[in-house]
């Protein structure tokens, strides 16, 4: 019976999350799929502007990570997989995401394709932080209140004060 038991908790299958070498979810994504592994990499819709050209481009919503559905047996083929560095851990284990976390995020991609992850850890009321891109690129400001994915800021030169809203992730801390 003990033996039943190890054999049918090797062949469920669990949506587990694997970090890979930078920029290369797509192609350990594809990597996978071809060896017959349940993988999923979310991608969001980007739209890149060049001098000559605009292009949409898929880029990997979540950056260094795939979803893999798999079971006991097929995990050591998915860490010899090219480009795979390892599971995430959570407690000593390989983090299992429910399957139906897995379905709210197809489903918000299907109906936002250019959905954006943002870290709001490093933004805080108060912090100086540089505009990296857009109109107002390398300019200094204040935060004044953090909504959602984008920040109030207020910029202050030549006696006044110019305050605009701008993305989080178009931002990047300074010094003080």
């Amino acid at each position: 019976m003990e033996k039943l038991v190890k054999l049918g908790s090797s062949t469920k299958r669990n949506w587990l999350v694997i970090y890979t070498r930078a920029r290369w979810e797509k192609k350990v994504d594809q990597l996978l799929q071809q060896q017959g592994i349940n993988s999923f990499c979310p991608l969001k819709r980007v739209e890149n502007q060049w001098a000559d050209r605009k292009k949409v481009v898929e880029l990997p919503l979540f950056s260094s990570y795939v979803f893999v559905n798999i079971n006991l047996k097929e995990e050591q083929q998915v860490r010899q997989t090219h480009g795979v560095l390892n599971f995430i851990y959570f407690l000593g284990k390989p983090a299992i995401v429910q399957d139906s976390e897995i379905e709210k995020i197809k489903n918000v991609l299907f109906e936002n394709p250019d959905v954006d992850v943002v870290s709001l850890e490093n933004v805080s009321v108060g912090d100086r932080v540089r505009i990296k891109n857009g109109v107002l690129a390398n300019q200094d400001g204040s935060v004044v209140k953090v909504n959602g994915k984008t920040v109030l800021m207020v910029f202050e030169h030549l006696d006044c004060a110019l305050v605009t809203r701008v993305s989080v992730s178009d931002l990047e801390p300074i010094s003080a």
